[in-house]
């Protein structure tokens, strides 16, 4: 078979140590009661390989947006018919596609890593675990604890919702071609908070307005949103959106609705 090309406009590094594959796959948790798994940016299919090894534990589905990877698929696994899915997957309906509870899994493309990220969390009723290769910078943002330099919007947002844990650190002489960065791999498990206790479009805000001026202290960078008068002194108000923890930025989102009826 013909090998498939990277592209750089997809942001494709290929995987080629098959241990790492294995590695991978095996941090999954079919314990938390799924048998759907989705592949996203297979390539030629090191992961896949070992996930269609293991058939009597996951239903596996394919999805990958290059052409040449999908018709190289074909050919390599050609008992998977439907469930070979050549789409974007950020365009990719879940209700659709799939039902009851699934894990995700892949080596993502890196120039789309928040964005993948992101089209979890707008499917977070379903998708129960995540195991993923992510640069390692993103991958440590995801993790990152409340007080440090890369706690963001996108770790708060995850820790919302799932229990973020960084597995290892994964070198780029294991790709082709091998990134200029080093890669790791993360597990997002699905916590047991089916919604928030606030208004969760609100908290969005919140946590949004609080970190594009994360300079400020959130009395000043949540200036739109609050009414300060009756805000008071809340003391959450006047440290800077790093230093609060998810419980606090429901609190603060908690508080701003108080003070608006």
């Amino acid at each position: 078979m013909t090998l498939v090309r990277a592209k750089k406009h997809l942001g494709q590094h290929f995987l080629t140590d098959k241990n790492i594959a294995t590695k991978i796959v095996d941090s999954l948790h079919p314990e938390n009661r799924y048998q759907q798994v989705l592949e996203v940016g297979p390539g030629m299919g090191i992961l896949s390989d070992v996930l269609l090894e293991r058939t009597d534990v996951y239903e596996v589905s394919l999805i990958d947006i290059d052409t040449e990877s999908y018709e190289f698929l074909q050919k390599k696994y050609p008992k998977l018919g439907s469930k070979l899915i050549n789409a974007d997957f950020l365009e990719l309906d879940f209700a659709v596609r799939f039902t009851g509870p699934m894990a995700i899994i892949g080596n993502f493309p890196y120039n789309i890593s928040s964005q993948i990220l992101f089209k979890v969390l707008d499917n977070r009723q379903q998708v129960v675990e995540v195991v993923g290769m992510f640069q390692k910078e993103v991958a440590e943002r995801c993790a990152a604890k409340a007080g440090s330099k890369e706690y963001g919007i996108l770790s708060v947002f995850l820790q919302a919702y799932y229990k973020v844990e960084y597995l290892f650190t994964v070198k780029a002489g294991v790709f082709n071609p091998p990134p200029k960065v080093l890669s790791a791999v993360i597990r997002l498990t699905r916590n047991e908070v089916a919604q928030l206790d606030c208004d969760e479009k609100l908290f969005w805000q919140v946590v949004k307005a609080g970190f594009n001026q994360r300079r400020k202290t959130l009395r000043n960078a949540l200036s739109s949103l609050i009414n300060k008068e009756k805000m008071g002194e809340e003391p959450l108000l006047e440290l800077r959106a790093e230093r609060l923890t998810v419980a606090d930025f429901v609190k603060i989102t908690q508080l701003i609705s108080a003070s608006r009826s």
